[in-house]
């Protein structure tokens, strides 16, 4: 149950990623370029079916590249 709750909640940060890249008008590509990341690195934390979890230097990279608070991408009750 409990490691179920975890991969959710990680699919969410994923979704999140995604939400907020569009929202600026980033292709995967863009936003990877501009985190010093692959466009499968990229895919791979967006795809709604991923259970695939970013280190938390990522999470602030991408959230700076993107101009917003880290706490957006991991707020998950959001």
């Amino acid at each position: 149950m409990l490691e179920s709750q975890y991969k959710m909640n990680i699919i969410k940060v994923g979704l999140k990623i995604a939400y907020y890249r569009k929202l600026c008008g980033m292709t995967q590509e863009e936003l990877a370029e501009a985190c010093d990341l692959s466009a499968g690195y990229v895919s791979q934390l967006e795809g709604p079916n991923s259970y695939f979890c970013p280190s938390l230097k990522t999470l602030f990279i991408i959230a700076e590249v993107l101009n917003i608070p880290v706490a957006k991408l991991v707020d998950i009750d959001d």
